[in-house]
């Protein structure tokens, strides 16, 4: 079904239809038509749209000086800075293929996907990253120097052969997103032009940016929700991007107040710390600029909800996606006062069903497994047709493979992976619904459920994550589970640890809690 929504008081097919042919040729407009308006800004550079035009023009003239060519892959590895966002800018004039990795992962993790990617060049952003330095250093790298790009540590692959060009923006692939591999080696993502495009405009239009906005981008851009909504969406409008490499609060509220920041999107704890920071220092809401704020990356639990909304007294707007999906399917619309942890309504353009395993259509309120169509849905896994076939048909429906149902009002709620799904004693157990008890502890930071198969059944493993100095023990939480959850979702085995395996934007890595659960029920 189609959401019968406006974007930017227009029919959604018009929007799509008027997308740019490249990501880059909407920010080329800013270029000439505000030279002299604030882009971009990290700690050691500062750029107008002039600015950004002449670092795209660099970077430009550094790929073609290493011979890249139209067809072409290249790999940055990054931590968020301005030159970053000069290069994906010049990878899009010039029909190259953009590969953002985390400079933060292993040199095991970074050689996987540089195999898998297969790049004509390697750059890493040395100026800006501890991590990028290792890296290059391990892989022998040259250092170039550029005026406006800084210490540049790349290697060029001349074996990487070039693909085919597509002229259409839905055809020609912008960027590659490798996944975080929880389950598996991580596979590349191919983002079309269409799809970083569509979710520019969508997603920033929902949230209402303009020109005088400025955005604090901590989320990395390696990070599809980093790169597209946050990054892109706030080019596509002319607003100004504040790119911070890591999340400091004391850092953070000084270049809120300094910097007027007006827009915020981070990860649910970084809210908590937000709030801490501001009473420490005697500050109030008022204090700040702030008008939008969301989460994404990681699930929002009710009682971060609740203090940062009471607190900043706006809504914390909540939302969902994946790196499929460019990466947003849904979205709390602006202003929308929740009182739930919804991930909001789809967004306007894009088509969705909740199927039950037999394929058919669940009954409103019953969950589903989430399919979703449209414009924002990948090309497919780089050289990985078997995968793509798992998971994207031939008529456009993409597979979530994540669990959700509908409110009346058709706000999705997330319940947990189809893989994740426990079975136990022939129930059915959604962890992010165990989850969600554990969390309302005043006690717990932090939750991950898993199921753990036995003999003939399966078993709910819970892993806590408290304060250190926390006093809490296995027989509290279960006393306090008793009281909320039916006894087969109870966890069985409750493990109490003070932090969880994330990844680099805060998503808990549960194939690594459910490798622990499992070998401790074998030994």
């Amino acid at each position: 079904m189609y959401e019968e929504e406006k974007v930017l008081g227009r029919n959604v097919a018009d929007v799509i239809d008027e997308l740019p042919r490249r990501v880059s040729h909407k920010v080329w407009e800013w270029v000439e038509k505000m030279p002299e308006r604030s882009a971009l800004m990290d700690p050691e550079r500062k750029w107008t749209y002039g600015d950004l035009g002449q670092a795209i023009e660099n970077a430009k003239a550094h790929l073609k000086a290493h011979g890249v060519v139209p067809g072409d892959r290249i790999m940055v590895v990054i931590e968020n800075c301005c030159p970053v966002i000069a290069f994906m800018l010049a990878a899009s004039d010039m029909d190259v293929w953009i590969t953002v990795v985390n400079a933060r992962m292993s040199n095991a993790e970074l050689d996987g996907i540089r195999e898998d990617s297969d790049p004509k060049h390697l750059i890493a952003f040395v100026d800006y990253s501890r991590d990028a330095k290792r890296y290059a250093d391990f892989l022998q790298c040259n250092e170039v120097e550029d005026d406006m790009l800084g210490t540049l540590a790349c290697k060029s692959y001349p074996q990487s052969k070039a693909e085919a060009v597509e002229e259409t923006a839905q055809g020609q692939v912008f960027a590659m997103i490798y996944t975080s591999g929880t389950t598996g080696k991580p596979k590349g993502v191919m983002l079309t032009h269409q799809n970083i495009g569509f979710i520019a405009t969508v997603s920033g239009a929902l949230r209402g940016l303009e020109k005088n906005d400025r955005v604090y981008v901590v989320l990395p851009v390696s990070h599809v929700f980093g790169l597209a909504s946050t990054c892109m969406g706030s080019l596509f409008a002319g607003a100004t991007l504040y790119l911070e490499a890591r999340f400091d609060v004391e850092h953070c509220l000084k270049v809120f107040r300094e910097e007027k920041i007006t827009v915020m999107q981070g990860v649910p704890p970084m809210y908590s710390m937000i709030i801490d920071g501001l009473k420490n220092h005697g500050l109030k809401a008022d204090d700040l600029y702030l008008r939008y704020m969301s989460v994404g990356g990681a699930p929002l639990d009710q009682e971060t909800k609740t203090i940062t909304e009471n607190f900043f007294k706006r809504p914390l707007h909540n939302g969902y996606g994946l790196t499929e999906a460019s990466p947003t399917i849904s979205q709390v619309r602006l202003n929308e006062n929740l009182s739930t942890c919804s991930v909001g309504r789809p967004i306007p353009g894009q088509e969705f069903k909740l199927l039950d395993p037999k394929g058919k259509e669940v009954a409103p309120g019953e969950t589903g497994e989430l399919w979703v169509r449209g414009p924002n849905i990948m090309k497919g896994y780089f050289r990985r047709p078997e995968d793509t076939r798992a998971v994207l048909k031939e008529d456009g429906w993409f597979n979530t493979q994540d669990l959700a149902c509908l409110d009346e009002d058709h706000n999705l709620f997330i319940v947990g992976r189809t893989k994740e799904m426990i079975v136990r004693s022939g129930f059915n157990v959604y962890p992010a619904e165990v989850e969600a008890a554990l969390n309302s502890h005043d006690g717990v930071v932090h939750s991950a459920v898993v199921g753990v198969p036995v003999e003939g059944n399966e078993e709910v493993h819970a892993f806590v994550q408290v304060a250190k100095n926390s006093k809490l023990t296995e027989e509290d939480i279960k006393a306090f589970c008793k009281e909320r959850l039916t006894a087969y979702k109870r966890p069985t085995t409750i493990v109490l640890m003070h932090e969880l395996p994330a990844s680099s934007t805060g998503k808990i890595l549960k194939q690594k809690l459910k490798e622990r659960a499992m070998s401790s029920v074998v030994a």
